[in-house]
């Protein structure tokens, strides 16, 4: 016999609406701050997108690329987040070598490794000009 339609599959997933919504809000800043608190390339990121994050707001760029400039930085977040939270899971199995946590370990640190060369490719072809223009500005004949 099948569980009722309304039973949760969690304890945790018992809420509806409102409710639901604070409750998740709550949980994802508790997220960022263990990040913040434990993990150091998260800090290191996180000061990285102190930079990048104004100077894309002040560029004289088009709005599309302000958002692709913005965007980039954005994702090493997300992945991070998603790197560390993979590492802790496997860190809660056990810290015993196994080839299928180092395998999951290696495969989050690749696709921070992509997002980060996401990140410079970015950057290097929309804020570059412009930031190069701004360092050395033409010479006068």
């Amino acid at each position: 016999m099948p569980p009722p339609r309304d039973a949760a599959e969690s304890p945790h997933k018992g809420h509806r609406g409102v409710r639901r919504l604070v409750n998740a809000l709550f949980f994802s800043l508790s997220g960022l701050a263990l990040a913040f608190r434990h993990e150091s390339a998260f800090r290191q990121e996180i000061a990285l997108a102190a930079v990048l994050l104004p100077t894309a707001l002040l560029l004289p760029v088009a709005p599309a690329e302000r958002v692709l400039l913005a965007g980039s930085v954005l994702l090493v977040l997300v992945v991070e987040l998603l790197n560390s939270s993979v590492e802790a899971a496997i860190d809660r199995i056990g810290f015993d070598t196994h080839r299928l946590s180092k395998r999951a370990k290696d495969l989050g640190s690749a696709a921070l490794l992509v997002a980060l060369a996401l990140l410079l490719l970015t950057w290097a072809m929309l804020a570059w000009p412009t930031l190069a223009a701004w360092i050395a500005p033409p010479r006068p004949s």
